[in-house]
């Protein structure tokens, strides 16, 4: 009998283990900026001084990138009922992305003014590919969640 309750407690400690382990983190911007950095400085194959001549303007870019971002996010509390609020919105939205465009062409040639445009290019495919795997990742993290949630 005793060692039937043992058995029983540590069960429901080991569920509540696994249970808790399955978690989905919740997203860290410092950790993605990190994450996303040492990515594009290995897969760039940046030197110590390149990184260092790079990274502070590369943030600046990103940091001007986040502003618009944000403005796309309050783009989903439009009322879809209302066709003029929607057009609006569209128009915004559209004009947004080509500032982000013209954003990134801007600083893009100011990194070729710093590294070879071979490291440049390196740079911007790195920078796509750590985004691809990152969205994969929480796709598939977002699967096995709801998957477990649906039990």
């Amino acid at each position: 009998m005793k060692h039937r309750r043992y058995i029983i407690v540590l069960l429901v400690l080991l569920c509540s283990v696994v249970a808790m382990a399955q978690e989905p983190k919740k997203f860290d911007p410092v950790q993605f900026e990190a994450d996303l950095e040492q990515f594009v400085a290995t897969e760039a194959r940046l030197t110590l001084t390149e990184s260092a001549t790079f990274f502070p303007l590369y943030r600046e870019m990103r940091k001007k990138q986040m502003a618009y971002f944000g403005y796309h996010r309050r783009w989903h509390i439009v009322d879809e009922s209302d066709d003029k609020a929607c057009a609006e919105a569209i128009r915004r939205m559209d004009s947004n992305d080509l500032e982000i465009k013209r954003l990134q062409q801007l600083y893009h040639e100011k990194f070729l003014h710093i590294l070879p445009a071979s490291k440049v290019f390196r740079i911007i495919k790195a920078e796509e590919k750590f985004h691809r795997q990152q969205f994969k990742r929480a796709q598939f993290n977002g699967k096995k969640h709801r998957h477990h949630g649906a039990k």
